[in-house]
């Protein structure tokens, strides 16, 4: 039984700005505040795109604690910039939009967002708080000194805490290829020197065109001995990935030459009998 399209796959083809690994980042515990200074500033635009950043502070002009910011505690809120697009992640819906940057100036344009339903209220109204904060002109300061932070300040006085996470492109030396994989629903044994018995994902790669139509005849399912990063696999359900696959420099002798990293679920649908 087929389920929910995350995204009209045009869309998927195209994408916004990746909050790929986003999923299954860590979030950094970091005993700082938006007035707490941690480092001396360091330019924004130079960091802005090699991380990920995970809310982890914010509050009003009075110093309150906004907890409308904090509908997902295991999954705060994420922003990804990438050649003047913004990419807004783990809300109810993505959320995109424009930015430039000037000095200590970050202008975001009005962000549009997909229109999936969530049934939890707070995460619902996750979205508007999101954007009314993050549309129009906000002071931006970048700091990096171990762990790297940006501060946004709303002209309203809002002040928004993000600790930075290094982005694949960034961990691994340079941009990935973008491929999509079809992950069958059940997994097979395969051999493996230092794991008995050993699962493997059975994959097959397959093609798009620009108009989001599958071309040419897939090829059988193969036995995929390594991860993906930030694909969790459920039994009995079959998914078409995009994921960036990157080459790994001098990897160890006993690992993967290649490494894997989840950037959306484009296609999701139960086969459990």
């Amino acid at each position: 039984m087929k389920r929910l399209l995350l995204l009209a796959l045009p869309l998927a083809l195209a994408g916004c700005p990746k909050p790929a690994e986003q999923a299954d980042t860590p979030t950094p515990t970091v005993a700082a505040t938006p007035d707490t200074p941690v480092a001396a500033s360091v330019d924004a635009a130079a960091l802005l795109s090699q991380h990920h950043w995970q809310l982890m502070d914010a509050t009003d002009a009075q110093g309150k604690r906004i907890d409308a910011l904090f509908a997902r505690a295991d999954k705060p809120v994420q922003l990804d910039f990438k050649e003047g697009r913004l990419g807004v992640a783990n809300t109810c819906n993505r959320m995109g939009g424009t930015y430039t940057l000037s000095d200590t100036s970050l202008t975001i344009g009005r962000l549009v967002s997909t229109m999936m339903a969530c049934t939890d209220n707070a995460l619902m109204a996750l979205d508007q708080e999101v954007g009314k904060r993050l549309e129009g002109t906000l002071k931006v300061a970048a700091t990096q000194d171990g762990v790297t932070q940006l501060a946004l300040t709303t002209a309203t006085g809002d002040k928004l805490l993000f600790a930075g996470n290094p982005t694949a492109e960034t961990r691994y030396g340079g941009p990935g290829e973008r491929v999509f994989l079809e992950v069958a629903s059940e997994t097979k044994p395969c051999s493996h020197p230092l794991i008995p018995d050993k699962q493997c994902l059975q994959v097959r790669e397959i093609q798009y065109d620009d108009k989001g139509l599958k071309v040419g005849m897939p090829g059988e399912f193969q036995h995929f001995h390594d991860s993906i990063e930030g694909y969790t696999h459920e039994p009995g359900v079959r998914n078409v990935l995009r994921v960036d696959r990157y080459t790994v420099k001098n990897p160890p002798a006993d690992a993967p030459p290649k490494a894997y990293v989840l950037d959306m679920v484009v296609e999701s649908a139960s086969e459990k009998k």
